[in-house]
Protein backbone atom coordinates (compact mmCIF):
# COMPACT_ATOMS: atom_id res chain seq x y z
CA UNK A 1 0.00 0.00 0.00
CA UNK A 2 1.11 3.61 -0.78
CA UNK A 3 2.20 5.53 1.91
CA UNK A 4 0.69 8.54 2.66
CA UNK A 5 3.48 12.10 2.23
CA UNK A 6 2.57 15.36 3.93
CA UNK A 7 1.26 17.81 1.41
CA UNK A 8 3.40 20.93 1.37
CA UNK A 9 2.18 24.65 2.11
CA UNK A 10 0.45 25.60 -0.51
CA UNK A 11 2.07 29.82 -1.41
CA UNK A 12 -0.69 32.25 -2.74
CA UNK A 13 1.33 32.20 -6.04
CA UNK A 14 1.34 28.59 -6.35
CA UNK A 15 -2.44 28.27 -5.76
CA UNK A 16 -3.52 31.28 -8.19
CA UNK A 17 -1.38 29.91 -10.99
CA UNK A 18 -2.98 26.22 -10.72
CA UNK A 19 -6.59 28.21 -11.17
CA UNK A 20 -5.45 30.01 -14.06
CA UNK A 21 -5.53 26.49 -15.76
CA UNK A 22 -9.45 26.84 -15.49
CA UNK A 23 -10.77 29.00 -18.30
CA UNK A 24 -13.61 30.88 -17.67
CA UNK A 25 -16.04 33.11 -19.17
CA UNK A 26 -15.97 37.40 -18.06
CA UNK A 27 -18.51 39.17 -16.43
CA UNK A 28 -18.85 42.93 -14.98
CA UNK A 29 -21.04 42.95 -12.21
CA UNK A 30 -22.97 46.13 -11.61
CA UNK A 31 -24.75 47.90 -9.14
CA UNK A 32 -26.67 51.32 -8.15
CA UNK A 33 -25.54 52.94 -5.05
CA UNK A 34 -28.00 54.43 -2.80
CA UNK A 35 -27.58 58.08 -4.78
CA UNK A 36 -28.68 56.19 -7.85
CA UNK A 37 -24.98 56.35 -9.30
CA UNK A 38 -23.70 52.79 -11.12
CA UNK A 39 -20.67 51.19 -9.74
CA UNK A 40 -19.08 48.03 -11.34
CA UNK A 41 -16.38 45.62 -11.49
CA UNK A 42 -14.94 43.10 -13.71
CA UNK A 43 -15.44 39.35 -12.15
CA UNK A 44 -14.64 36.10 -13.55
CA UNK A 45 -15.48 34.25 -10.17
CA UNK A 46 -19.32 33.62 -11.23
CA UNK A 47 -21.48 30.22 -11.95
CA UNK A 48 -25.27 29.07 -11.36
CA UNK A 49 -25.72 27.72 -8.24
CA UNK A 50 -29.60 26.52 -8.45
CA UNK A 51 -32.31 26.19 -11.18
CA UNK A 52 -35.36 26.38 -9.17
CA UNK A 53 -35.24 28.69 -7.77
CA UNK A 54 -32.38 30.34 -10.50
CA UNK A 55 -29.63 31.22 -8.51
CA UNK A 56 -26.41 32.19 -9.67
CA UNK A 57 -23.33 33.58 -8.04
CA UNK A 58 -20.07 35.65 -8.21
CA UNK A 59 -17.20 36.01 -5.69
CA UNK A 60 -15.56 39.55 -4.96
CA UNK A 61 -12.47 40.07 -3.11
CA UNK A 62 -13.10 41.84 0.15
CA UNK A 63 -10.44 44.95 -0.89
CA UNK A 64 -12.84 45.84 -4.02
CA UNK A 65 -13.73 49.26 -3.97
CA UNK A 66 -17.71 48.07 -5.40
CA UNK A 67 -18.38 45.80 -2.25
CA UNK A 68 -19.98 48.33 0.05
CA UNK A 69 -22.64 49.27 -2.48
CA UNK A 70 -23.33 45.69 -3.15
CA UNK A 71 -23.25 44.73 0.72
CA UNK A 72 -26.64 47.60 0.55
CA UNK A 73 -28.00 47.11 -2.58
CA UNK A 74 -30.98 44.67 -2.75
CA UNK A 75 -30.79 44.26 -6.94
CA UNK A 76 -27.35 43.67 -8.51
CA UNK A 77 -26.38 43.32 -12.48
CA UNK A 78 -24.44 40.55 -13.91
CA UNK A 79 -22.78 41.14 -17.81
CA UNK A 80 -21.31 37.99 -19.59
CA UNK A 81 -19.11 40.03 -21.55
CA UNK A 82 -18.58 39.30 -25.38
CA UNK A 83 -14.72 38.15 -27.23
CA UNK A 84 -15.29 42.14 -28.49
CA UNK A 85 -15.32 43.51 -24.88
CA UNK A 86 -12.24 42.95 -23.92
CA UNK A 87 -11.16 46.49 -23.19
CA UNK A 88 -14.27 47.21 -21.40
CA UNK A 89 -13.14 44.05 -18.96
CA UNK A 90 -9.78 45.45 -18.46
CA UNK A 91 -11.15 49.11 -17.87
CA UNK A 92 -13.81 47.76 -14.96
CA UNK A 93 -10.76 45.69 -13.56
CA UNK A 94 -8.38 48.88 -13.22
CA UNK A 95 -8.64 50.56 -9.65
CA UNK A 96 -9.25 54.73 -8.84
CA UNK A 97 -11.81 55.91 -11.86
CA UNK A 98 -14.61 56.11 -12.04
CA UNK A 99 -15.63 53.04 -14.05
CA UNK A 100 -18.66 53.95 -15.51
CA UNK A 101 -16.90 57.38 -16.77
CA UNK A 102 -17.81 56.97 -20.62
CA UNK A 103 -19.66 53.81 -20.67
CA UNK A 104 -22.22 53.68 -21.98
CA UNK A 105 -25.42 51.31 -20.38
CA UNK A 106 -29.38 51.47 -19.78
CA UNK A 107 -31.06 50.23 -17.11
CA UNK A 108 -32.78 47.00 -16.60
CA UNK A 109 -36.54 46.71 -15.00
CA UNK A 110 -34.66 46.82 -11.50
CA UNK A 111 -32.62 49.73 -12.43
CA UNK A 112 -29.36 47.65 -12.32
CA UNK A 113 -27.02 48.97 -15.34
CA UNK A 114 -26.97 46.62 -18.32
CA UNK A 115 -24.26 46.98 -20.70
CA UNK A 116 -25.06 46.99 -24.56
CA UNK A 117 -22.99 43.93 -26.37
CA UNK A 118 -22.98 41.34 -23.69
CA UNK A 119 -23.86 37.94 -24.78
CA UNK A 120 -26.02 37.68 -21.58
CA UNK A 121 -27.69 39.80 -18.95
CA UNK A 122 -28.52 38.74 -15.57
CA UNK A 123 -30.76 40.87 -13.31
CA UNK A 124 -30.92 39.44 -10.00
CA UNK A 125 -31.73 40.28 -6.13
CA UNK A 126 -29.16 39.52 -3.57
CA UNK A 127 -30.30 36.05 -1.99
CA UNK A 128 -27.28 35.56 0.48
CA UNK A 129 -23.85 36.82 1.37
CA UNK A 130 -21.05 34.59 3.20
CA UNK A 131 -18.08 35.84 4.04
CA UNK A 132 -15.41 32.59 3.12
CA UNK A 133 -11.44 34.01 3.24
CA UNK A 134 -10.69 37.03 1.94
CA UNK A 135 -13.78 36.91 -0.80
CA UNK A 136 -17.49 37.46 -0.15
CA UNK A 137 -19.81 35.07 -1.98
CA UNK A 138 -23.08 37.04 -3.73
CA UNK A 139 -25.86 34.29 -4.27
CA UNK A 140 -28.44 36.09 -5.73
CA UNK A 141 -31.60 34.74 -7.24
CA UNK A 142 -32.42 35.53 -11.29
CA UNK A 143 -35.36 37.85 -11.60
CA UNK A 144 -34.81 38.39 -15.22
CA UNK A 145 -32.28 37.42 -18.02
CA UNK A 146 -31.60 37.83 -21.32
CA UNK A 147 -29.12 36.98 -24.30
CA UNK A 148 -27.60 37.43 -27.69
CA UNK A 149 -25.61 35.74 -29.90
CA UNK A 150 -21.73 35.97 -30.23
CA UNK A 151 -18.76 34.51 -29.06
CA UNK A 152 -17.91 34.75 -24.89
CA UNK A 153 -14.94 36.47 -23.89
CA UNK A 154 -12.56 33.82 -21.56
CA UNK A 155 -9.73 34.12 -19.12
CA UNK A 156 -7.21 31.33 -18.98
CA UNK A 157 -3.66 31.52 -17.74
CA UNK A 158 -3.62 35.06 -16.58
CA UNK A 159 -4.64 36.47 -19.77
CA UNK A 160 -7.66 36.86 -22.36
CA UNK A 161 -8.44 34.59 -25.03
CA UNK A 162 -11.27 33.78 -28.28
CA UNK A 163 -12.57 30.34 -28.66
CA UNK A 164 -11.40 28.71 -31.69
CA UNK A 165 -13.73 26.99 -34.22
CA UNK A 166 -17.60 26.91 -34.81
CA UNK A 167 -19.93 27.36 -32.20
CA UNK A 168 -22.75 25.48 -31.91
Amino acid sequence: MPRRTQPKSLSKTEFCRACAKFPTGVTIVTVLDAEGSPHGMTASSFTSVSLDPPLVLVCVDHGASVLAHLRRAQHIGINILSESQQDLSAHFARRGHDRFDGVEWRAGHGGVPLLPGALAWFECSIHRMVDAGDHTILITEVLDAEYGGGRPLVYFSSGYHKLDGEIG
